[in-house]
């Protein structure tokens, strides 16, 4: 089975976390995260406990910079994990 390179999967997650998370940041800004995130509580039987703060940019670039190193991370750990159970048993 063919080995996964741990780089490219860190940075593959990565650049998906931050790019999701950089697409929240951009609902915040433009003031729809409220009714999304009142909705899907909804869809949830949750009545909605959080209230969407105000966008500042230091913030969603923060937010967008953690969360791609931890997808980084992530990435990096799942493709050592997966080639370690799908090593060569020789």
């Amino acid at each position: 089975m063919n080995s996964l390179d741990k780089n490219k999967s860190g940075v593959v997650f990565g650049v998906f976390l931050g790019l999701c998370h950089a697409f929240w940041a951009f609902l915040v800004l433009i003031g729809l995260a409220q009714p999304i995130m009142d909705w899907i509580f909804g869809l949830h039987f949750i009545h909605p406990p959080y209230t969407i703060g105000n966008f500042a940019w230091g913030t969603a670039i923060l937010l967008v910079i953690v969360t791609t190193a931890i997808g980084y991370v992530l990435g990096w750990v799942f493709a050592a994990l997966w080639n370690w159970l799908h090593r060569s048993r020789i």
